[in-house]
């Protein structure tokens, strides 16, 4: 949709501005005096200049305009915006909808603790340089445990702790005792991790226990933990890996777990002959997961892969690199090494940092100092005797979550008063509603009365955020303001939609008559069509040419092949699931043709690649991709290759009718990118500067390479076509119908500006 740009507001821009210092009034002494009236409304000379600061920092400012050069913009849109006023467009649901949306989403910036955020971002990024390896043990205690049970779980500890420190076994210790349900296999061993790979208390006492120390005890929602560091060292970064696998496991019998073996040597076998990567691939692995993303597992890091994979993938040094055959508990695998990446800076990850801050174990953390922030902030007045009457209700139907305040007879719960925040009560009866609707079920060793006392007290911080967001705009002028600015550009998006953009579109009458008012004012200037390359060097450039000799243009994109059984064609459901990537690709690339390619062995019959190929297109054809655009291809059993599962094959190869599609392709596996553009040019266009102005082959030598240039034809100006111009013209009757609109609103509501006072507050 065309629509006019506004230097006074953008919505989109409130919004990404919210986070910068609030706009300062220049230092200029101003009286509030009017400087504007339209109709009854008096515009005072602060509210004018403060408007003016906020265009100056809207990053959409095309010129700096004067005081005396804005006033008009500020006037005209003063106009809208009363009359969006005057016909009850501010109080719509439509409008108020809308504002509250912008509303939620624009007091996050101002609800959340961002110092705390940074500190806890830059803690994380310190301790991600370094793998600890630890080991723990877990004295278990429930997360509302009563007290007693809970001084009880924490004197275990330290008597534990004393026992290790006068020279107990720590991996015995936590073998015998540790409540880990996965103590038992590894006695307590947590092996390397880094920052968010524990829950935030074990990591920081990981972190600030010196190796070889055991902690004190630590707290966290499962029970009390003793931690012994065992190493430290540096962070070697994340790696990724592509994988061949064959699945077994300790239930194979001895004869099938060699017949496994045999074969991922075979795999291996294949490679060192030269075999490519993708072929030996396709033939043996059996993880139908990877395989469409030729093998690739996802990056990972110390700790976060099984220690086979993870100590051989660190070991291989060169990209492109393979392993020798290595067994896990999954089977057994090569591995290819695709990438190294070391930590990056803290500029670079602050962003993902801040995000996982507030996302991971550290939440708690986060929401506990908010809370504490927010009670000192707002002092919520508790009542005692209402607390003590809800807390008669704890019982254990609570601990299976099953309890229901209904149970209590003759009590008025919107009577019985829970607390309240700068003079509003809040009732008991809607904190019993909130906890029987939000129950869950929680160990049942807890106390009743210590659940219900935490389920208050996140009441009573949920109402204290609430209560903080609801009145923002008392406690922040900034926030205020900016909510100002907001409501006045919807008001102004609404009022333009309505009388001037939807209009514009629609009025195809309004449009013609637009442009036959001045058919020469839409002009085509003198224009070349043809071909432009710019290559790295003649070498590129002659494969680029290579790829466009022929229409459609071959694309070096790779798409995986699908396997079929012997003398079968039908497509199965491991087939679809690997159909469906290219279904995807075809749809979001619309010039995008497929070539599809089927192949048979010589023992099958002379019918079954053919079938193949035709249940594949039946399969992309019900997937709404056209028909026009699948190439078929059967090559039978004249293109054996080695590897003899892949005989039995559909292949894929892309093709597209678009340049661009070809640039785009060749870029992503190249370091050297290439330009390909065809289109019209004009003589003044970058990509022609220094060329000569004549049909023809010229090529050229540039700083960054090489340019060719394929001119077809030469057209001379011309007046354009409506249907070549209608954009250029909805523009144009835009500004029509907003000229005469504006006219009428001045007719409506007289505008007086006062000149003297704009001239003292000018800079």
């Amino acid at each position: 949709m065309l629509k006019k740009a506004y230097l006074y507001i953008s919505i989109p821009l409130v919004v990404l501005n919210a986070c910068k210092k609030p706009v300062t009034v220049s230092q200029v002494v101003v009286k509030n005096i009017p400087v504007v009236e339209i109709g009854n409304e008096k515009i005072q000379s602060s509210e004018f200049l403060q408007s003016y600061e906020a265009y100056k920092t809207t990053a959409d400012t095309l010129q700096d305009l004067t005081v005396e050069e804005y006033l008009p913009i500020f006037t005209e849109n003063r106009l809208k915006l009363y009359q969006a006023k005057a016909t009850g467009r501010d109080t719509s649901a439509q409008f108020r909808e809308e504002i509250a949306s912008y509303r939620s989403q624009l007091a996050k910036n101002y609800l959340k603790d961002q110092s705390l955020i940074d500190e806890l971002s830059k803690e994380a990024y310190e301790r991600m340089k370094w793998m600890v390896k630890a080991s723990h043990i877990l004295v278990a205690v429930a997360r509302d445990a009563s007290p007693a049970d809970t001084l009880r779980a924490y004197r275990a500890a330290i008597a534990m702790k004393g026992r290790l420190e006068e020279g107990e076994n720590f991996d015995e210790m936590a073998t015998r005792f540790s409540k880990d349900p996965t103590a038992a296999q590894n006695h307590g061993n947590l092996g390397y991790f880094t920052a968010f790979q524990m829950v935030y208390p074990l990591e920081t006492a990981a972190y600030s226990t010196p190796v070889g120390k055991i902690s004190d005890p630590i707290r966290s929602r499962n029970g009390y933990h003793l931690v012994k560091v065992m190493d430290r060292k540096a962070n070697p970064g994340h790696v990724q890996v592509s994988h061949i696998m064959i699945r077994t496991d300790s239930t194979d019998s001895e004869t099938k777990q060699e017949i496994i073996k045999a074969q991922i040597y075979d795999a291996y076998n294949k490679l060192q002959e030269g075999a490519p990567w993708t072929e030996v691939l396709q033939a043996y692995t059996d993880d139908k997961q990877s395989i469409g993303r030729d093998g690739q597992l996802p990056v990972f890091g110390i700790g976060q892969m099984v220690p086979e994979i993870e100590q051989t993938a660190f070991s291989l040094s060169k990209i492109g690199a393979y392993s020798t055959p290595i067994k896990s508990i999954y089977g057994w695998h090569i591995l290819k090494l695709v990438d190294k990446k070391n930590l990056g800076s803290y500029e670079d990850m602050r962003a993902s940092l801040q995000q996982r801050v507030v996302t991971d174990s550290r939440g708690d953390h986060l929401a506990a100092l908010t809370a504490e922030r927010l009670r000192k902030k707002y002092t919520p007045i508790e009542d005692p005797e209402g607390w003590k009457q809800v807390a008669t209700l704890a019982d254990t139907s609570l601990l299976r979550g099953q309890w229901d305040y209904l149970r209590a007879v003759n009590n008025d719960w919107q009577s019985v008063n829970l607390f309240n925040i700068k003079g509003t009560p809040y009732p008991a009866l809607d904190f019993l509603q909130t906890v029987k609707k939000n129950q869950v079920p929680v160990d049942l060793t807890s106390s009743p009365l210590v659940l219900m006392r935490r389920l208050y007290n996140e009441y009573l911080n949920n109402r204290l955020a609430t209560y903080e967001r609801e009145h923002l705009e008392d406690t922040s002028p900034e926030f205020k303001a900016l909510i100002s600015r907001t409501k006045e550009g919807v008001l102004l998006a609404q009022m333009m939609e309505e009388q001037v953009w939807q209009r514009s579109l629609s009025d195809s009458l309004g449009q013609v008559a637009t442009y036959n008012k001045n058919p020469q004012k839409y002009r085509y200037p003198e224009r070349a069509y043809g071909r432009v390359i710019l290559a790295s060097d003649q070498n590129t450039l002659g494969n680029i040419q290579d790829l466009l000799s022929q229409k459609p243009f071959l694309l070096t994109r790779k798409t995986k092949e699908i396997l079929f059984d012997k003398q079968k064609a039908e497509i199965t459901a491991d087939h679809a699931s690997a159909l469906k990537e290219l279904v995807v690709l075809l749809k979001t690339n619309p010039d995008y043709l497929v070539e599809v390619a089927g192949y048979r062995t010589s023992e099958e019959a002379e019918r079954a690649s053919a079938d193949r190929i035709r249940n594949v297109v039946n399969h992309l054809v019900a997937n709404d991709i056209s028909i026009l655009r699948i190439l078929e291809k059967d090559y039978g059993s004249f293109r054996p290759t080695t590897i003899v599962e892949r005989n039995r094959r559909v292949g894929f190869q892309l093709y597209s009718n678009s340049v661009e599609d070809v640039a785009k392709v060749y870029n992503q596996d190249n370091s050297q990118p290439v330009t390909i553009e065809e289109r019209y040019f004009t003589k003044d266009d970058p990509l022609m500067k220094d060329a000569k102005w004549q049909k023809g082959i010229q090529t050229s030598a540039l700083s960054t390479g090489i340019r060719y240039i394929a001119i077809d034809r030469i057209e001379s100006d011309r007046v354009k076509k409506f249907t070549e111009a209608r954009g250029s013209v909805i523009n144009d009757y835009q500004k029509e119908l907003e000229k005469n609109w504006l006219e009428k609103l001045k007719s409506l509501y007289p505008v007086k500006v006062n000149q003297e006072e704009v001239r003292k507050i000018a800079p």
